[in-house]
């Protein structure tokens, strides 16, 4: 199973799941949601996903030859006062509307 995980104040992406929600895009639409302690991660192509949320485009980096991709959330990560250690999260993908939710608490 493809993991997600928290690197030097990056969320590693693994293939598997790139290629499920963000196929070809390399930008994603990002909204971190105090309320829930959730990071919400889905691709620029999400036009609902801007009309609920007003959220922030990231560039996603392509890390390796595998296809794994990164978003830097260090701003995130300092505005909300968020632990900064390296780690894996805990996630769950809606497949239908193409979204990621990773619980950072």
């Amino acid at each position: 199973m493809s993991k997600i995980s928290l690197k030097s104040s990056h969320i590693y992406i693994e293939n598997g799941l790139v290629e499920i929600i963000f196929e070809n895009i390399h930008y994603a639409y990002v909204k971190y949601l105090n309320d829930q302690k959730r990071l919400l991660i889905t691709p620029v192509s999400s036009q609902w996903f801007v009309k609920m949320y007003e959220p922030t485009q990231f560039l996603l980096k392509s890390r390796n030859l595998k296809g794994d991709r990164t978003l830097a959330i260090r701003e995130i990560l300092i505005d909300n006062d968020l632990d900064t250690n390296d780690r894996d999260l805990d996630f769950e993908i809606i497949e239908k509307t193409k979204l990621i939710k990773i619980k950072l608490e």
